[in-house]
């Protein structure tokens, strides 16, 4: 088994998906209607994607999701070249944080679009 898709509600899921696509090499698989008059970007690769969803009627903040059950805490999306992906991070004006090299891989932390935190890490 494995995690096909994650669908997160972003304000504008094409312009999201442009920017996850530039930093990860991503590309969009899909977009189009989706519930409630709303609309969906499919961004990812060939073995899994991000559905970036949003509803017509708008969405409402809901900061610290890390004590909110079923809140959203980060990302993780797993990179070949991590200082090559870190460079991109920065050059979009992200600033990465949290950088740690434990078993098994080295990682860092960077807030980006939407404010979603992702957690980029290149395994051993």
């Amino acid at each position: 088994m494995r995690l096909e898709h994650v669908n997160v509600s972003v304000p504008d899921p094409r312009a999201t998906a442009a920017v996850l696509s530039e930093l990860f090499d991503w590309k969009v698989r899909w977009e189009g209607p989706a519930l409630g008059d709303g609309f969906t970007v499919h961004v990812g690769d060939d073995s899994g994607y991000l559905a970036l969803y949003a509803p017509a009627e708008g969405q409402t903040p809901i900061g610290d999701t890390y004590h909110l059950t079923g809140g959203l805490n980060h990302i993780g999306v797993e990179v070949d070249d991590l200082a090559k992906v870190e460079a991109r991070v920065k050059a979009k004006g992200y600033v990465p944080h949290s950088h740690a090299d434990c078993e098994p891989g080295q990682r860092f932390y960077f807030d980006g679009p939407d404010g979603i935190e992702f957690e980029v890490v290149a395994y051993d």
